[in-house]
């Protein structure tokens, strides 16, 4: 493998990637530039990273607004797609990788650097994400993984190697849980939570209102949809970040969007997560509301297979592939009818759509209706289910004269 002489490191400020900025410069003795891309984490999470990341040793320091691509180019498509992993999971972590990765190959072309380098261990799936997205985009830089390289193993050994080099640091020995946050979600692990015999710990949601302790009264929130994309809350348009922001204070007043799920990752293991989506649980029940009535039985059971694929290879970093683009146009040409308007009803933790409307409905009230209509003769169900179960039919046809032939046989 070459040396290196200038590396891009995705760096998040927090104890790791402060190790991890430090040990590239003293290791590989080239520049290093840090850069971070703004998914959403949160001013508290990015205010003063120009400073810390200079006295750790960076040459430069690069921050790259990406929340509004975060949530429509990335979030939406997902959202559209109907992907959950393992049916559950509304990929918060998963779907912000590829965007990350690529904009710190972006970083490195503008740099000039050589390399990348990345925080995540040799237990996790972010390891593959952004090294899928490196594959992809930009095979010719090196790709450096400090927690596949080092001797240090715990968060007593980082904080003394920055100890031992006069790096400031507020790490402490102890952190009850490993956190990752974007706008779309949190998500929490380690600590008490990694005993799936435990139930979640209280003090490990953030976004998130008990729903034993949420209000009493429901609240109404109605979305507006075109094309699959929501557009507006409650009438007032909003772009992609903003719209997501809202959702997200407005839902976890009520609970919503709370998972506890043990999950397979792709490198073998079983991990249990904590995951908070308020906003994203919002989207998917008006998304799913509408496609009810837009939506044709095929086309509903298609958008359902394809929503198996999509989650996948988000949750395996697989963005940037052929597959990707295929399944996607698939998607954006199922979503194209998805005009119309949801109410979504937030209540003790539950978003269920109960009002919605589209000008492309396929639902008829005068065909539906168990009152009298004008519109549907039922004596014409006769000769339809003759025909839809004629496989049936002609399949006990059959058995019956094979068995009466049987008997004739044996009877001689």
């Amino acid at each position: 493998m070459n040396t290196p002489t200038k590396i891009v490191l995705a760096y998040s400020g927090g104890l790791d990637t402060s190790v991890i900025l430090a040990w590239l410069v003293e290791n590989y003795g080239c520049p290093v530039v840090a850069y971070c891309g703004d998914v959403g984490q949160g001013l508290d999470e990015v205010e003063g990273l120009h400073e810390r990341a200079i006295k750790s040793g960076a040459s430069e320091f690069h921050f790259v607004d990406l929340k509004r691509e975060f949530i429509e180019d990335f979030c939406y498509p997902m959202l559209m797609a109907g992907a959950r992993y393992e049916g559950r999971y509304l990929l918060g972590t998963s779907i912000a990788r590829p965007l990350l990765a690529r904009a710190q190959v972006e970083v490195a072309r503008k740099t000039g650097a050589d390399a990348v380098a990345h925080g995540c261990t040799g237990k996790g799936n972010d390891q593959i994400r952004f090294e899928a997205t490196f594959a992809a985009l930009a095979p010719d830089l090196q790709v450096i993984a400090p927690w596949r390289e080092w001797s240090l193993r715990g968060r007593e050994d980082l904080i003394n190697y920055l100890k031992q080099r006069n790096i400031p640091t507020n790490a402490s020995a102890t952190k009850a849980y490993s956190r990752d946050k974007n706008l779309w979600h949190v998500s929490h692990e380690g600590g008490g939570i990694e005993d799936p015999w435990n139930p979640p710990p209280d003090d490990a949601w953030m976004m998130t209102v008990s729903p034993e302790k949420a209000p009493d009264a429901p609240r109404d929130v109605l979305i507006d949809i075109e094309g699959g994309r929501p557009v507006a809350v409650d009438g007032k348009r909003m772009p992609g970040e903003a719209l997501v922001e809202h959702l997200n204070t407005v839902a976890g007043e009520h609970g919503v969007g709370r998972i506890d799920l043990v999950e397979n990752r792709v490198v073998g293991m079983k991990s249990r997560g904590l995951y908070e989506t308020p906003g994203g649980a919002v989207l998917f029940e008006a998304i799913r509301g509408l496609e009810e009535l837009v939506l044709d039985r095929q086309t509903l059971r298609l958008r359902e297979e394809l929503a198996l694929q999509v989650a996948d290879l988000i949750y395996e970093g697989k963005w940037y592939t052929p597959k990707r683009e295929a399944l996607m146009a698939a998607v954006d040409a199922i979503a194209r009818p998805l005009h119309g308007q949801v109410v979504v009803r937030l209540f003790k933790g539950a978003a269920t759509a109960v009002r919605r409307r589209s000008p492309n409905s396929l639902y008829s009230e005068d065909y539906a209706t168990f009152s009298k209509d004008e519109v549907y003769n039922q004596k014409d169900a006769t000769g339809f289910i003759r025909l839809f179960t004629l496989p049936e039919r002609i399949r006990a046809l059959t058995a019956s004269h094979a068995a009466r032939t049987d008997r004739t046989g044996a009877a001689r």
